[in-house]
C-alpha cells in the first residue's frame, strides 16, 4: 500500500508508526483479548494508559508540578466558553490579541461572558503580522491576556511571546503544540485541539496552573468545569478512550523521534525549504510577514487564480492531499505538521517547480 502526502491542515496526519501499532493492537490489546476503545476507562488497563500518556507528555513539554493536566471533549472552540467561564466573572476584564480567524471566534465567544478588550490586531493589513507585543494596549487588572500563537489558517505565528505580569497569559495552541519546546511557566493556561499534532478529533487538551481553577463562576456547567475535570483525572464522565490512548502512541513516538527539539529542528528545515521555494519563484507568493511565518501552515497563491482547479488536480494525482487554502482565505496551503516527513515536503516542491515551468 502507498500512503499519500496528506497536507490537511486537521484533521491531521498521523505517524504511520503510530496507526500501524494502532493497527496491530486493534483487536488485542497486549494481549487482553479486546480492543481500547472496548475497554472500561475505570479498568486497570485502561488507567494504565491514560497514566503514562500524561506522563508522557509532562516530560515531553517539561510542564512543571503545578500545573494540571485536563484530556477533554469538545474541541479547542469549547474552551473559547470554558476559559472565560474559569477564570473570568460576567463583568470582569478580558484581554485578547486578534491575529486571525481563531482569534476572532474566541473574541466573539468571550464576549458573551465577560468584558473583551480588543488589546492588538493586525486584521487591517489582512493578518500579515503579528502586532508589536510593546504596543498592546493591555489592563493591569485583567483576568488573562490570549493569543492564539499559531493562526492555522492564515499561516501566522509568533516570534516572541509578551511579557504579561501578574496577568495570566492563555494561548490557544491548537495547530503548532508539540512542534517545538515551549517554556510552560510562561502561560497560565495553554489549550489545543488534538487533531493537528495530538492525535485524531475529539480530544483536547488543557494544561493550566492549579491556582488558576477551583474558582468557576456560578452556573458554570459541570463539564465545563477544570477544578471537576482536574479532581476526577479527565474522567468524570466516560472520555473520549480511544482518542486518548492514540495522543499516547503519539507522545512515545516523539520521544522516539528525539522529543521537542529534534521535532523543531526537522520542522525548521521542512519550513525554511518550502518558504525559500515560495520566495525565489515569480509564480507563488505568501502573504505573511517573513518573521510571522508559521512552520506548521504555509498559506500560497498561484500568479492566476484560474490555474487553482489545475493546480489542485494534478497534485492530487501525485498523492499530494489537500492543498486547497480555507474557503475564508483561498489559494492554497500546506499543512507541515510534525507527521509529514521531509521527504512529502520535497515531493511538493518538486510538483510546484513542474506546475511552474508548464503554467508560469
Amino acid at each position: 500500500m502507498t500512503r499519500a502526502y496528506n497536507f490537511c491542515a486537521g484533521p491531521a496526519a498521523l505517524p504511520a508508526e503510530v496507526l500501524e501499532q494502532a493497527r496491530d493492537e486493534m483487536l488485542d490489546w497486549q494481549g487482553r483479548g479486546l480492543s481500547v476503545m472496548e475497554m472500561s476507562h475505570r479498568g486497570e488497563a485502561f488507567m494504565g494508559i491514560a497514566e503514562q500518556a500524561e506522563k508522557d507528555l509532562r516530560e515531553l513539554m517539561n510542564i512543571p508540578d503545578d500545573y494540571a493536566v485536563l484530556f477533554l471533549q469538545g474541541g479547542a472552540s469549547s474552551q473559547f466558553s470554558a476559559l472565560p467561564l474559569n477564570l473570568a466573572g460576567p463583568n470582569d476584564p478580558v484581554d485578547y490579541v486578534n491575529t486571525g480567524v481563531w482569534s476572532r471566534k474566541a473574541i466573539a465567544e468571550a464576549a458573551r461572558m465577560a468584558d473583551v478588550k480588543e488589546v492588538a490586531s493586525s486584521e487591517a493589513d489582512g493578518y500579515a503580522h503579528v502586532p508589536d507585543p510593546s504596543q498592546w494596549q493591555t489592563r493591569d487588572n485583567a483576568r488573562y491576556l490570549h493569543i492564539t500563537p499559531n493562526e492555522t489558517i492564515g499561516g501566522l505565528a509568533y516570534n516572541r511571546f509578551p511579557e504579561a505580569g501578574n496577568v495570566p497569559l492563555v494561548a490557544d495552541w491548537s495547530s503548532a503544540i508539540l512542534s517545538e519546546p515551549v517554556d510552560v511557566s510562561r502561560f497560565g493556561m495553554i489549550y489545543a485541539g488534538a487533531q493537528k499534532n495530538i492525535g485524531p478529533a475529539g480530544l483536547t487538551l488543557v494544561i493550566v496552573r492549579r491556582d488558576l481553577i477551583g474558582n468557576a463562576r456560578e452556573g458554570t456547567p459541570v463539564m465545563m468545569d477544570y477544578a471537576v475535570a482536574d479532581k476526577a483525572d479527565s474522567m468524570y464522565n466516560t472520555p473520549p478512550t480511544y482518542a486518548w490512548y492514540l495522543a499516547g502512541l503519539v507522545f512515545q513516538w516523539l520521544k522516539r523521534q528525539g522529543g521537542l527539539e529534534a521535532m523543531a529542528e526537522r520542522n525548521r528545515r521542512k519550513a525554511s525549504k518550502l518558504y525559500s521555494f515560495i520566495d525565489e519563484s515569480a509564480f507563488y507568493a505568501n502573504p505573511v510577514n517573513p518573521e510571522n511565518r508559521s512552520l506548521m501552515n504555509v498559506p500560497f497563491t498561484l500568479a492566476d487564480d484560474s490555474l487553482n482547479a489545475a493546480f489542485l488536480e494534478g497534485a492530487e494525482a501525485r498523492g499530494l492531499l489537500n492543498l486547497k487554502g480555507h474557503r475564508s482565505v483561498g489559494g492554497m496551503r500546506a499543512s507541515i505538521y510534525n507527521a509529514m516527513p521531509e521527504e512529502g515536503v520535497d515531493a511538493l516542491i518538486d510538483y510546484m517547480a513542474g506546475f511552474e515551468k508548464e503554467k508560469g
